[in-house]
């Protein structure tokens, strides 16, 4: 059998169709027209004509490429064929201009995926557990809403000092966390995401709109003390209330939480925790 690997393009989704990979439901599949085209790329590993190994990546911010969508068809699993399509994907990433970072996520279950990442050489940098739940009511304790911020510098600010000097991991979109550098954050985040100061001044609360199959109140904060911070709840509660009537129906909120901020929660807590995603990256930028 000849093997070849090679860009997917749009009319290549009845090769994908083909493929036994014992997904039920594949999302792939039903958004394929938009992940084959614009920042995104979809690359196929092929024996003769047939179909047998998936990958892809999408760009974020111009310079960070985040690799996924690994698939492989069951019947010419054990080859290592996601590890020869991934390692081919990450050179032709490294063709393109601006690129300053590759990395991939997979959750901790993945364990063919943690593998493939392993022998990409690629780091493991953090790991972030998607608390979702669509009623927050009952973590609320009666503080009042916190303060929200207008002043653009302000903003900028905050993200400066706990993101940008520190090179944290920020959770750019649901799912989709990275290094934080300048680069990543633009005016036009800044003009759309929510900032909310405690009282003191202290700590702040990020909010952001985002849609993967249905609508979410994203929610990122870096603390420890998610249960002792009177009005953090209900600053929450009151950005998803103004975002079901901005998006006319009732977004869950997403929150990216760290092992110890998940060890805070509290027994009875209304969050969904599926096995927690890890992020794999280069260490530095590359060059």
């Amino acid at each position: 059998m000849e093997k070849s690997i090679r860009q997917l393009q749009l009319q290549d989704l009845h090769h994908l169709e083909k493929m036994n990979t014992g997904i039920e439901d594949d999302y792939i599949l039903r958004v394929y027209d938009r992940i084959s085209k614009g920042s995104s790329r979809m690359y196929g590993l092929f024996f003769d004509e047939q179909l047998v190994s998936i990958g892809g990546y999408t760009i974020f911010a111009k310079q960070y490429v985040m690799l996924g969508r690994m698939r492989s068809d069951l019947r010419y699993r054990g080859n290592n064929l996601s590890t020869q399509l991934m390692n081919f994907i990450i050179e032709q990433t490294l063709t393109l201009p601006n690129i300053q970072w590759i990395g991939a996520n997979t959750q901790h279950n993945n364990v063919s995926a943690r593998r493939v990442m392993d022998k990409l050489g690629l780091t493991e940098l953090s790991t972030l557990y998607s608390a979702i739940s669509s009623d927050i009511a009952h973590l609320e304790t009666g503080g009042r809403a916190w303060e929200k911020v207008t002043d653009l510098s302000k903003k900028k600010a905050w993200i400066e000092q706990l993101y940008i000097q520190t090179g944290a991991i920020f959770p750019y979109e649901c799912y989709y966390a990275f290094p934080a550098s300048e680069k990543l954050f633009t005016e036009e985040n800044f003009a759309q995401w929510s900032f909310f100061e405690n009282p003191q001044q202290d700590r702040v609360l990020i909010t952001k709109q985002d849609y993967k199959r249905e609508y979410y109140l994203h929610v990122i904060y870096s603390w420890d003390d998610l249960l002792s911070q009177p009005g953090l709840w209900e600053t929450i509660s009151m950005a998803q209330l103004e975002l079901s009537i901005k998006v006319k129906t009732n977004p869950s909120i997403w929150i990216d939480l760290s092992a110890v901020q998940v060890q805070s929660l509290p027994n009875n807590h209304p969050f969904e925790l599926p096995s927690p995603w890890l992020l794999y990256g280069t260490e530095q930028a590359l060059t």
